[in-house]
């Protein structure tokens, strides 16, 4: 069921409502394009379909728009990933399929808009305590998810036992962080598949 916040006066009569992931959806998208300091409220305000009094009532300030929408990025990448591991048989298929969904995620409009994790760690994170805190640990449940992979792999028999794990993970991390930067350039989608396919030759 989709999250909403009353934005009218009580006093006015019956409250209007508006939907709360739409909004964040939209904020995403304009820090996501034009970075948090070039975003201005006003962008941000007729992106989301709100009034700038609505948008403070309900954030407080640009910077509770950006956490908010930081949570909501998370929030909507992370069932996505879950559903692409799901169907590898492996987990060096399920690695692949990880890296393949980074470089895909790398191309085109969603990868000219860059990642909202990676943005903030080199926007932000030096400034302010807070979002470093929610960055740092983005990236660290990104690579235990690596580390996991190739970890299952070892298990089953599809990575090499001589693969250093927690080196191999950190790597790949790097890795597929790097390939949202190259993103905003507009590479060619093979490119980028090439790029999860050499990652591969790091489990042999």
């Amino acid at each position: 069921m989709t999250d909403t916040i009353d934005i009218a006066p009580k006093l006015r009569g019956r409250p209007r409502e508006f939907d709360m992931d739409a909004a964040l959806d939209e904020a995403l998208r304009v820090f996501s394009e034009r970075g948090y300091h070039a975003a201005s409220i006003s962008e941000l305000t007729e992106a989301m379909g709100l009034t700038a009094g609505s948008v403070y009532k309900a954030f407080g300030d640009k910077r509770g728009i950006f956490l908010a929408a930081f949570d909501r990025y998370r929030q909507v990448r992370q069932p996505l990933i879950e559903a692409c591991l799901a169907e590898a048989a492996n987990g060096r298929a399920k690695l692949f399929a990880l890296t393949a969904f980074f470089a895909e995620s790398s191309c085109g409009e969603i990868g000219r808009r860059g990642c909202l994790v990676v943005g903030s760690a080199t926007e932000l994170a030096l400034f302010d305590e807070e979002i470093a805190g929610r960055v740092a640990t983005a990236f660290n449940l990104d690579e235990r998810r690596i580390l996991d992979l190739i970890r299952l792999g070892q298990a089953d028999g599809s990575i090499s036992q001589h693969v250093d794990a927690e080196g191999i993970a950190c790597a790949i991390l790097c890795l597929t962080k790097g390939m949202r930067v190259i993103g905003k350039t507009d590479p060619k989608p093979e490119r980028m598949l090439a790029v999860a396919e050499a990652a591969m030759k790091l489990l042999n």
